[in-house]
């Protein structure tokens, strides 16, 4: 869901089309979303499960200051999606725990 006409902003202009791979599925998003925002707008709203009790989390203050928002996003865990913008082609994940940094042991 998104917010197409506001009540202040008005119309809200069409930005360019990119796409994600979330846990494997491809999505859409905007040019000017964060990865947070994007997620919401298809419908997905756990980003990770905690190490302990394996709770799912989502966005809690959108501003970058908790870390329930932490997904694993190109390999990398614990990015904060609320802040970070989405780029075409991102490969993001639903963290589990502390999250696993992939491709660490490969051999360069």
């Amino acid at each position: 869901m998104r917010v197409i006409n506001h009540p202040i902003l008005e119309q809200i202009p069409d930005n360019k089309k990119i796409t994600l791979y979330v846990d494997g599925k491809i999505i859409e998003a905007l040019e000017g979303d964060t990865i947070a925002s994007a997620l919401l707008a298809y419908g997905k709203k756990i980003c990770r499960y905690t190490s302990k009790r394996h709770a799912p989390r989502g966005v809690f203050c959108a501003i970058g200051r908790c870390s329930d928002c932490l997904m694993t996003v190109d390999g990398i865990p614990n990015i904060r999606t609320c802040m970070t913008p989405v780029k075409n082609g991102m490969q993001i994940k639903t963290q589990q725990g502390n999250g696993i940094w992939e491709g660490l042991n490969e051999k360069r």
